[in-house]
């Protein structure tokens, strides 16, 4: 019997619009009823708060990879592993000496250079912008990298875009203090060494009445493969890389983008019988 679903936003629960079908909020709010409901993200916690205020969860968040657990029922950060700011710096650096162009996660909110930005970041600026004031995900155009790692307490993590990124992810320097995994085809995330989604939600377990055999975890890219590995049933979405379905323990029936797929997928592995469409 499983007593734990983990599941990745983009990619997985979010549909390619950046929506949830509402079949799906529907059948997660119903799930957390009984059995915890996690997000295990890549993204910062304020990019993840309105999809976590749609599925109307109650249990923290893991967010950036593994780095820092959020508690939204008291707005505070739980548990972290930051980046030391001196790592930081130089990571900055090396990253500009090798002109990858690069998105830094603080505390509160994600920054990007306005020398040069993201499309990907821009276009989750445009989504971020839709919301009201009170409740608007914080991305943030800066002037300076350098400047900011000075003026936030924490630095969760790093991503780049660039010709010579994999290059750069084999460089001693960040060998040596990173963790880079693929979020995306051509992006790479940096964060600290040792933090992975699999390492956080097996900390999460800790304590807690739930092995990691009775959990099952859901995501489609490479930062996922570490909490699938981990989970008893790890299942990669259809649109995941071939490598990342071979992997899993089960592979969905459709993509994120099928209404359906993930609501049917709770059914089966947690709810005793499925409700007729």
């Amino acid at each position: 019997m499983y007593k734990l679903l983990a599941l990745d936003l983009d990619g997985t629960v979010l549909k390619s619009d950046r929506t949830i079908s509402p079949i799906l909020i529907e059948k997660i709010r119903i799930l957390a009823e009984h059995i915890p409901v996690l997000i295990v993200t890549g993204r910062h916690h304020t990019t993840a708060r309105p999809y976590y205020q749609q599925l109307g969860l109650t249990t923290p968040i893991i967010c950036c990879n593994g780095t820092y657990v959020y508690d939204y029922q008291n707005e505070q950060v739980v548990e972290h592993n930051a980046l030391q700011k001196d790592v930081a710096r130089q990571f900055v650096s090396l990253a500009a000496e090798h002109d990858l162009t690069t998105v830094m996660y603080v505390t509160n909110a994600m920054l990007h250079s306005k020398y040069r930005p993201l499309p990907y970041v821009e276009s989750l600026s445009e989504w971020a912008n839709s919301f009201p004031r009170e409740n608007r995900p914080q991305i943030h155009k800066i002037n300076d990298f350098h400047h900011e790692i000075e003026h936030h307490p924490h630095v969760w993590k790093f991503v780049v875009e660039g010709k010579s990124a994999d290059h750069f992810a084999g460089l001693p320097f960040v060998q040596q203090h990173f963790n880079g995994e693929y979020s995306w085809t051509n992006r790479i995330d940096f964060a600290r060494i040792g933090n992975t989604k699999g390492a956080a939600l097996a900390k999460y377990l800790e304590g807690k009445d739930i092995l990691a055999e009775q959990v099952v975890a859901v995501g489609d890219h490479h930062n996922d493969i570490s909490m699938l590995m981990l989970a008893g049933m790890g299942v990669a979405m259809l649109n995941a890389d071939e490598a990342i379905q071979q992997l899993a323990d089960r592979v969905t029936a459709a993509t994120n983008d099928d209404d359906w797929v993930l609501a049917d997928l709770i059914d089966q592995l947690f709810l005793s019988e499925g409700e007729d469409r």
